[in-house]
């Protein structure tokens, strides 16, 4: 039987398709064109970033046969698209990672496309390295994100402390008449550490909750209502720890604001530390330190300011380096039981704007249900609704001169 979610569909032989673009083949087109693309890059001088530099779009074909700039393959002929290369080799370089790193990491091992997709009906893949995330998005994301593109150049300039996406590169794949938009970003949540817990979290309750068809997953993404019934008491952090990730959360709303940008989520994972230790002593492991040597990337990320502890320090593995690498770049944070907890967060699903469609979504649904607790509202709205869940219901400081209070060092 075939069936689909969106674009995304499964061929006769099983094999994940997208848009009638079989998954295989669509992660060899992503990695002989990011190659051909990276490589054309380095032979182009270093140069300030430009205003035109934001529209540009390069293209190559791709026979099957191969030319004097493409190798041969087996895939059908297909067109690789590269948006605003200048500029993302300008925020590939802000985040430190060099162009041989990048290649390596998206095109030296086979992509590992991800099953866990959620309902958008978007292809994800991971590189084989756990670095960054290949995302396959619409034709109204991919423009939205080129036109957000001198605002984002603009707010990374002055702050690299942020929780929104890290955008590495936009491309498309031109195969069987059908445009496949894709988008390199960071990755949230390394598969080298267990997630005990995922949420998927908006700040609002209106239907909220993780469909008995998510729960059945075998790492399922829960919501707002699921959290506030798990967590009643939410994550505990150190002051420090705790003011620095409000103040982060603070400044990612008001710029998301300030593009009319709304129906984000905050998106965490919870490794529970003395759950894993319990975990690993029953299977007759070492039960000591919060991370195994062996569940350690064989080296660190290679994006600064990339891990959750660095988007809310904003320091990219200087002072703190030791600490961060001890929990694997997670926020340390304890439940109101005391256990270990490390946190690993992000702000997703930003390629979203204000549109004629999302009000007449929330029209209807305020006629039906209380308007304040959509979670489609005014943008404005939206930003002060989440920052108050997050910062009051999720997060909370833990109060000083307890016995919890005490340095994460143990």
């Amino acid at each position: 039987m075939k069936k689909t979610i969106g674009h995304r569909g499964v061929d006769p032989t099983g094999e994940t398709t997208y848009k009638k673009t079989t998954s295989s083949a669509l992660k060899g087109a992503i990695q002989l064109g990011i190659t051909h693309t990276v490589g054309s890059l380095s032979q182009k001088a270093e140069r300030d970033v430009l205003m035109q530099d934001f529209v540009v779009v390069e293209s190559i074909f791709f026979p099957g046969e191969g030319s004097n700039l493409t190798p041969a393959h087996h895939y059908s002929d297909f067109r690789f698209k590269t948006y605003a290369p200048i500029a993302f080799r300008y925020f590939r370089e802000l985040f430190g990672i060099r162009p041989d790193d990048y290649l390596y990491s998206l095109c030296n091992e086979p992509l590992i496309e991800l099953s866990n997709s959620g309902a958008s009906g978007s292809l994800f893949y991971v590189t084989s390295d756990d670095e960054f995330i290949i995302k396959t998005v619409q034709h109204k994301e991919a423009e939205f994100l080129q036109k957000l593109l001198p605002g984002y150049f603009m707010n990374l300039n002055q702050n690299k402390r942020t929780l929104l996406p890290k955008f590495y590169g936009l491309y498309c794949v031109q195969a069987g008449g059908k445009n496949i938009r894709i988008v390199v970003m960071n990755n949230l949540l390394p598969r080298a550490v267990q997630m005990h817990f995922k949420y998927d979290l908006k700040g609002s309750t209106y239907k909220r909750r993780a469909s008995p068809k998510e729960r059945e997953k075998a790492f399922p993404t829960f919501k707002d209502l699921d959290f506030i019934q798990d967590m009643p008491d939410g994550l505990l952090l150190e002051a420090e720890n705790y003011n620095a990730l409000s103040k982060t959360i603070q400044r990612d709303c008001l710029l998301l604001q300030s593009f009319k940008i709304m129906d984000y989520s905050l998106l965490v994972g919870i490794h529970n530390v003395d759950q894993a230790c319990r975990e690993r002593a029953g299977e007759g492991m070492a039960a000591e330190g919060a991370v195994t040597p062996d569940q350690r990337r064989p080296q660190g990320q290679k994006a600064l300011y990339s891990t959750a502890m660095e988007s809310i320090q904003g320091e990219a593995r200087g002072r703190g380096a030791q600490e961060s690498e001890d929990h694997m770049g997670g926020i340390p944070a304890r439940s109101v039981k005391g256990e270990r907890l490390l946190i690993y967060i992000g702000i997703i699903d930003i390629l979203q704007s204000y549109r004629f469609a999302k009000k007449l979504e929330h029209s209807w649904k305020a006629l039906v249900h209380d308007g304040d607790t959509v979670s489609v509202h005014r943008p404005g709205f939206y930003a002060e609704r989440f920052q108050r869940f997050m910062c009051n219901t999720v997060f909370k400081k833990i109060p000083l001169l307890t016995d919890a209070c005490k340095r994460y060092d143990n």
